[in-house]
């Protein structure tokens, strides 16, 4: 019995830290729009975070949808990974026009 009850609790906890660290991460969005895209965008983070308010860069969402509108804000960016997105869109949403919020790039 405590065995099994050793069991659960282990795989909760790794649950638990898998899933956090899963999630995306707006300070690493605005490192990878400093890396990544500022250079073709020729503007700051805070610029083309506020294209948009929170709700637009909802519907937007962070997938195809973004790349596409990355792309048309900046045309000179070629190509975005996937891998990258969650954390740019986190990084927009968090500093949209509508936020309040201003980051330091």
């Amino acid at each position: 019995m405590t065995k099994m009850l050793k069991i659960i609790l282990a795989t909760g906890v790794l649950m638990a830290l898998a899933s956090t660290s899963a999630s995306a991460n707006v300070h690493k969005g605005q490192k990878l729009f400093v890396k990544k895209l500022k250079p073709a965008c020729g503007f700051t983070g805070a610029k083309m975070a506020a294209k948009h308010s929170q709700s637009e860069w909802k519907a937007i969402g962070n997938g195809a949808k973004l790349e596409v509108e990355i792309k048309k804000i900046c045309p000179k960016v070629e190509d975005v990974k996937d891998k990258y997105l969650p954390h740019l869109y986190d990084f927009f949403h968090e500093f949209a026009n509508d936020s309040g919020n201003v980051p330091s790039c």
